[in-house]
């Protein structure tokens, strides 16, 4: 039996603009198996919430367009589905939440409205069933009084109390995938850890596959079985969450594990900042993009992009100092 709920494939997501074209998404291969949850982790515009979005056909057109791969869900590949077809699938065996609720909750309608409409939706159920349904997942996502929240708006709630009604929402359908795109970037550290529990609960609950997108190392190391490292829209090393932090085989990769706050230190020191600033996207050279920060970069760096090396335990990174020669390095 093929494990695989996700397959993407030689996914290609461009934007058009008019200083050029820019590759937000350039050529990556990823699979999630059914339960799992896979991290996407990188910096500020490597590409992260565009593949999320290009997964649910959520990118503006014009300018961007999903200009070639496969996207396959159970097998289906939803880039050849007609609008129509992916509104059944969007908002019910896959979800989303987004990056902050405030923009993504409608202001001028009560919290209860918004739940019920994709559950009537999706579920076919009547108004009174899909309400007591909403009131039930506010008891799971911790919202105290949920009688009375349900009747709210977004403006009445907490910034943690908005995001545990997204999750609510999300979930409500009991979806085959969830997409997580920075569900804790606003949030103190105390809520964020909430936050991340109750996904974690409930998704293992219901047996739900997770995406969770985040540029924070430390989110990933306690929620995610695999990780994607993505550098100007490619993923540069794929490994086990324990193999990624044990041993990370990518310069950028070290750099970012390095730019986290270690509790066990000591000593006071500097925390590390990896030099230079991501590359721009647009009309970006066919060589590896990390070289003008890479401390390792040699001649063929600049040159040209280098293949995915294989290591144990299906760990895989592409750079150069794995080619042959510098296998031992």
């Amino acid at each position: 039996m093929n494990d695989h709920l996700l397959q993407v494939k030689n996914l290609h997501t461009y934007f058009y603009t008019h200083d050029g074209i820019a590759k937000a998404v350039d050529g990556i291969d990823f699979t999630l198996d059914r339960g799992e949850t896979l991290g996407l982790v990188g910096e500020s515009g490597c590409g992260k919430s565009v593949t999320a979005r290009s997964i649910l056909q959520l990118i503006q057109q014009p300018p961007g367009r999903i200009v070639k791969g496969e996207i396959l869900f159970d097998g289906q590949d939803l880039l050849n589905l007609t609008p129509g077809q992916m509104r059944k699938i969007r908002g019910n065996r896959i979800s989303m939440i987004f990056q902050e609720p405030m923009t993504s909750l409608n202001p001028v309608f009560s919290i209860g409205d918004q739940m019920t409409e994709s559950i009537r939706l999706h579920q076919g159920l009547s108004r009174q069933q899909a309400l007591e349904r909403s009131i039930d997942m506010l008891k799971e996502v911790a919202i105290p009084d949920p009688e009375k929240r349900i009747r709210e708006y977004p403006h009445q709630l907490s910034g943690g109390m908005r995001q545990r009604v997204m999750i609510a929402m999300a979930l409500s359908c009991q979806p085959r995938l969830l997409i997580a795109d920075e569900p804790t970037t606003a949030l103190d550290v105390t809520i964020q850890a909430q936050i991340l529990e109750i996904i974690k609960d409930l998704t293992v609950k219901l047996n739900t596959a997770v995406i969770l997108v985040t540029h924070d190392l430390g989110v990933v190391s306690g929620m995610c079985n695999n990780i994607c490292v993505m550098y100007a829209g490619r993923i540069v090393e794929r490994a086990s969450t324990d193999d990624m932090f044990s041993n990370p085989k990518h310069p950028y990769t070290r750099g970012l594990i390095r730019s986290v706050p270690r509790l066990d230190k000591t000593t006071k020191e500097r925390l590390y900042s990896i030099p230079g600033t991501p590359p721009s996207l647009i009309n970006i050279p066919e060589c590896c993009p990390f070289h003008p920060r890479c401390q390792h970069a040699m001649d063929v760096c600049r040159v040209k992009y280098p293949d995915e090396t294989d290591f144990e335990n299906e760990h895989k990174a592409c750079c150069w100092i794995y080619g042959d020669s510098n296998r031992a390095a």
